[in-house]
């Protein structure tokens, strides 16, 4: 369960910015909002199509450009040395295609995700160093090659950083070393990411009098992939970047992308970054995943069509494997999350498993985080040692708590968001607990749901949804604008696309709205008729038989009348029990359910012959006001103890099935309330 929360709006800024700028209301509290409310700002985020910052702003870029240029003109083989995902597969080909149009002797390389793992390697550099590399320019890595420059030092082969990370306190003894993280770089705008600062490499290398439009007509459709899929905040030169590449992407002359986009299914509709997001970056990432992205770079590069279309249609199949795998592993964690719910009541969620693919366990821990709430570890186990990957949620620091637990690793890096590491499988249980314990000593947010503002379902049109246009491009940094329509009646369910999705008949006094609810069965939907409802949408514009309509789409849902706030402590005192953290003797009687807490449950069980919905929908269901989120717990872990029910909770689903019973059953012989009863005298 997320809290759910609206942003603070000064409605006087709000009404100063409209006034000025001559806005719609709407966009002047959507700039507001996002702490948009300078002039110079505002017009920078609204009209700028073309202006980047100075690209020599950035430590080191005019060492880099020197350094490359000498190796032009002496026709010296260098080598770009890119990463295995979208952004470093976009940098490497943006980069390529730059020199190689430039007569330089070119050529790159991407290490394999499995085998070499991201970065530099002093395999690889030797390798290069046999086919004669006199300069090495990495992409999207390199920040931490110490060693690996160092080497290729030893062999007689310069290198050239241009990185994103952040860099460690230690640098490598490069040529030059282009990242704008570094303390004393002067760049105005610092959150590129890999394909961006390839792209700002090209502008420099150009020169003071390149044309920086020219250079985005060429380039922006890649550097707007490779923006767009390393999830770094569209604002800025990133915003100028995408804006630039969402132009040019539809009728891009790179046959690779073009055949991409035709084998996603986008030929005919409009780009946009939430296509490019769920379905071109997948793919490109599926073949780093599963060992496609030389070809990757190549598909992007080509001028034949035939090959494109070829690589295109292994990416898109290797996607729908790399969907398969990951299918497969949810599936194997659910299993043993139903068998030992413990798994998710720790404060951070670790699960391991035997050769799960290393290309995917990423993935999937953001899975587990979306859907509990909590930084979420997969571990991948492959004989005596293993790879993980980490996703956290906003507010706690997962590198600050994996970084905590050093001593048991092999290896380690990320940010506060994402992490990977490497530990010994003799650690595993070690690390587990210490993580925890880490967890402990700091406080965990309560995941939220962060609605933009509310709105009247009167206020609904599609010149609504049109003024929003002038916001986009939309990704991180600038989120589609969510909102908020509070206490809708449920008045009719439809089912469309198959059962696949509904269609739901809102209403609101006498406004009535339509609104879909996406990859939702009916089985699945916890809401009936009658329900008031509080729905999160998001609000697009779509044309049937030339006409324009209003489509409503319903990201989240809950009961207008629910206390979240409540829910939220009780289940955290429910978790803190189970999992023997001290608790007061206030909260663990609060956890006490009394006989009659205990009748209303089975009754309403027995009534419905179970349940098939989440713990907290029934808590709804159950109306009654003295029993809350916690004891429905303790109820049900001690009807299913005495074997009169049993649950089945899962990531995404829970049931909850009648037993037969035979004779009484003694409420005291439940382990969960002696031991609760235990801990509420010993407290």
């Amino acid at each position: 369960m997320k809290k759910w929360t609206v942003a603070k709006l000064n409605k006087d800024i709000a009404v100063d910015i409209s006034m000025r700028h001559e806005l719609p209301m709407l966009i002047a509290m959507m700039l507001a909002i996002r702490g948009i409310t300078g002039d110079e700002e505002i017009n920078d985020f609204l009209y700028n199509e073309s202006e980047l910052s100075d690209p020599f702003d950035a430590k080191d870029m005019e060492k880099a450009v020197e350094r490359i240029k000498q190796a032009i003109e002496n026709y010296e083989k260098i080598c770009i040395y890119g990463d295995f995902d979208a952004d470093g597969v976009t940098s490497t080909a943006l980069l390529y295609s730059y020199l190689e149009a430039v007569g330089a002797n070119v050529m790159f390389y991407i290490p394999a995700r499995e085998g070499e793992g991201y970065g530099m390697n002093n395999e690889a550099i030797s390798l290069l160093s046999e086919q004669g590399v006199k300069l090495i320019v990495t992409v999207d890595n390199g920040i931490a090659a110490v060693e690996e420059i160092a080497y290729a030092n030893s062999l007689d082969i310069d290198t050239v950083v241009t990185d994103h990370h952040m860099p460690y306190s230690v640098l490598p003894d490069a040529v030059a070393v282009v990242d704008l993280h570094q303390e004393d770089c002067k760049s105005s705008f610092k959150e590129l990411s890999g394909v961006g600062v390839a792209l700002k490499l090209v502008m420099a290398i150009e020169g003071e009098y390149s044309d920086p439009q020219q250079i985005l007509e060429n380039y922006s459709d890649l550097a707007c992939l490779g923006t767009i899929g390393d999830i770094v905040p569209l604002i800025g030169d990133n915003r100028v970047i995408v804006k630039n590449g969402l132009m040019h992407i539809g009728n891009s002359d790179r046959c690779g992308l073009n055949a991409l986009i035709e084998q996603a299914g986008l030929a005919e509709r409009k780009i946009t970054t939430g296509n490019i997001s769920f379905s071109l970056v997948p793919r490109i990432n599926a073949g780093g995943r599963l060992g496609l992205s030389k070809k990757t770079v190549s598909m992007l590069l080509t001028d034949d069509e035939e090959l494109a279309q070829d690589i295109a249609q292994e990416l898109c199949e290797d996607n729908i494997q790399r969907q398969s795998i990951e299918k497969e592993i949810l599936d194997d964690i659910n299993e043993r999350i139903i068998l030992s719910p413990t798994i998710v009541q720790n404060r951070i969620i670790v699960v391991c498993g035997e050769n799960w693919h290393q290309g995917v366990i990423g993935i999937v821990a953001s899975r587990l985080k979306e859907a509990y709430g909590k930084p979420s570890i997969v571990i991948s186990v492959d004989g005596d040692t293993c790879r993980a990957s980490g996703r956290s949620i906003k507010g706690f620091s997962l590198c600050d708590a994996v970084f905590a637990c050093s001593d048991l690793l092999t290896q380690y890096g990320g940010h506060p968001m994402a992490v990977g590491f490497g530990l010994e499988r003799k650690n595993i249980d070690a690390f587990i607990k210490a993580i925890n314990e880490y967890a402990k000593t700091v406080e965990m947010p309560v995941p939220e749901l962060e609605l933009d503002c509310k709105l009247n379902p009167a206020q609904l049109s599609v010149a609504l949804s049109d003024q929003l246009s002038m916001l986009e491009p939309f990704g991180a940094g600038n989120p589609t604008p969510l909102f908020g329509l509070y206490n809708m009646t449920i008045k009719d369910i439809h089912e469309v696309g198959g059962g696949k999705h509904l269609k739901l008949t809102l209403l609101r006094g006498t406004n009535s709205v339509s609104a879909m609810r996406f990859s939702t069965t009916k089985e699945e939907f916890p809401f009936d008729i009658g329900d008031v409802v509080d729905c999160a949408v998001t609000l697009d514009k779509n044309v049937y038989n030339n006409i324009e309509n209003l489509s409503i789409i319903i990201r989240d849902m809950r009961f207008s009348d629910i206390n979240e706030e409540e829910i939220i402590n009780s289940k955290e005192t429910f978790e803190a029990f189970c999992r023997g953290d001290d608790i007061s003797m206030a909260d663990a009687v609060s956890l006490l359910p009394d006989r009659d807490e205990f009748a209303l449950v089975y009754r309403f069980l027995r009534a419905h012959n179970g349940y098939k919905h989440s713990v907290d929908n029934l808590l709804y269901r159950l109306n009654c006001s003295s029993l809350s989120y916690g004891k429905l717990r303790v109820i049900l872990e001690c009807m299913n103890e005495l074997a009169l029910i049993e649950i089945y909770e899962g990531i995404n689903s829970t049931k909850i099935k009648l037993c037969e019973v035979q004779g009484k059953v003694n409420l005291e012989d439940s382990m969960i309330i002696s031991k609760l009863k235990e801990v509420s005298m010993d407290a």
